[in-house]
Order: structure tokens, then C-alpha cells, then sequence
């Protein structure tokens, strides 16, 4: 699985499927600088492939919130990029938790999730949530019997030794192949991609 994240405009969306992505990721969190509404993120889904995961993000959200907007875009799954607990998590929708990962991480909190699909583990961001171009030790997501996504700081140069060291269920790009926060840049995808799928992911 090769995602895409950040995703603001159909012409991002289409690039990013033409290049290989099997996966699209809309921001809905208020405050993050790539956020989209669900009605503009819905106009954009209407275009897509059907094989194409849409994946929405939320932070914090309400699962009524979370199945609301799925159910308008719509969406295949939810990701949990905040603090939720595991009675947050929506009941009409996959979902994936997100972590961002640091010296405190334990793999164990996994087991407080288990209805989740998948656990994306994003670089440390402060007090942000994700977005921040930064990497992990990625060797600390390998031997997971979950299924795992590997995010945060992930362009061409780095993605294949990431998949190398962790050999995840998927990887996720955002920042570091944009020209501005919510734009592609369709070169730096395309790389991304095609570095991508070298690997047997």
C-alpha cells in the first residue's frame, strides 16, 4: 500500500494515481495547514478509481463526526492521527491509529486497538500532529505481526531503506514531496513512487 497524503486538489489526486499510489489521503483537521472540507475532499473522491483507498485523516474528532464525513466523501477509511482513545474509534468505518514515534514508543499500546486495521507510525512531530518531514528509527516498526504503515519524512532518497529495515504493510508521503504545504510537487511524487514500488512491499 502506497499512500499519499495532503491531498488538497483533483489534479494532486490524479498525478498521485498516475504515478502508482494505491491510496489517498484527505486532512481533516482544522488547524493542520493541509486541510480540506469533506464537500471539496468528496468532489475529488468522485474522480477517483475505485481501487484507490480514500483514506480521511482526523485528529481528535468524535467517531459520529468521523462515520459523518465518511459516509459524505465517502471515505474507505478513518485515520486517528490524535490522542483518541480506543472508545473513539468509529464503528461504520475501517479505521487506522496513527502514533508518532520517539524514545518513549511502545509497540504494546497496539493492544488497545484491537478493531484498528492497521497502526501508521509518523516521526516525531512536538506538539504537532504529523506533517513534520521528520523520520524514525524505523527499525523499531519490523517484526510487528500488526499491519504497519510507515509516515513521516519519506521522499525518494529514503523510502526504500525504510521498507528494507521494517518491511511494512504500507508507506505514507506527505511533506517532503509537496512545493508548499497542500501542493504536490509532481516530480518529487513521482520519484517517491517510483522508488516505492522498486521494493516488494
Amino acid at each position: 500500500m502506497i499512500k499519499v497524503c495532503g491531498i488538497t486538489t483533483a489534479e494532486d489526486a490524479a498525478a498521485a494515481v498516475a504515478g502508482g499510489a494505491t491510496a489517498i489521503g484527505f486532512n481533516f483537521y482544522p488547524n493542520s495547514k493541509r486541510y480540506i472540507t469533506p464537500e471539496a475532499a468528496a468532489g475529488i473522491a468522485r474522480d477517483l478509481p475505485g481501487g484507490v483507498t480514500k483514506v480521511g485523516v482526523f485528529v481528535n474528532e468524535t467517531a459520529a463526526e468521523m462515520e459523518r464525513v465518511a459516509a459524505l466523501v465517502p471515505l474507505d477509511v478513518a485515520q486517528l492521527h490524535g490522542d483518541e482513545a480506543p472508545d473513539q474509534a468509529p464503528r461504520t468505518i475501517r479505521f487506522w491509529k496513527a502514533f508518532r514515534v520517539d524514545e518513549r514508543f511502545d509497540a504494546a499500546r497496539f493492544e488497545l486497538y484491537p478493531q484498528a486495521e492497521a497502526f501508521l507510525l509518523d516521526g516525531p512531530a512536538g506538539a504537532e500532529y504529523g506533517g513534520s518531514g521528520k523520520p524514525f528509527a524505523w527499525s523499531l516498526a519490523a517484526g510487528s505481526p500488526r499491519k504497519i504503515v510507515i509516515a513521516g519524512g519519506l521522499d525518494a532518497s529514503n523510502v526504500g531503506e525504510a521498507i528494507r529495515q521494517a518491511r511494512p504493510w504500507g508507506v505514507d508521503a506527505c511533506s517532503r514531496i509537496e512545493s508548499a504545504p497542500g501542493r504536490k510537487d509532481h516530480r518529487k511524487m513521482s520519484e517517491f513512487l517510483k522508488a516505492a514500488l522498486c521494493e516488494d512491499l
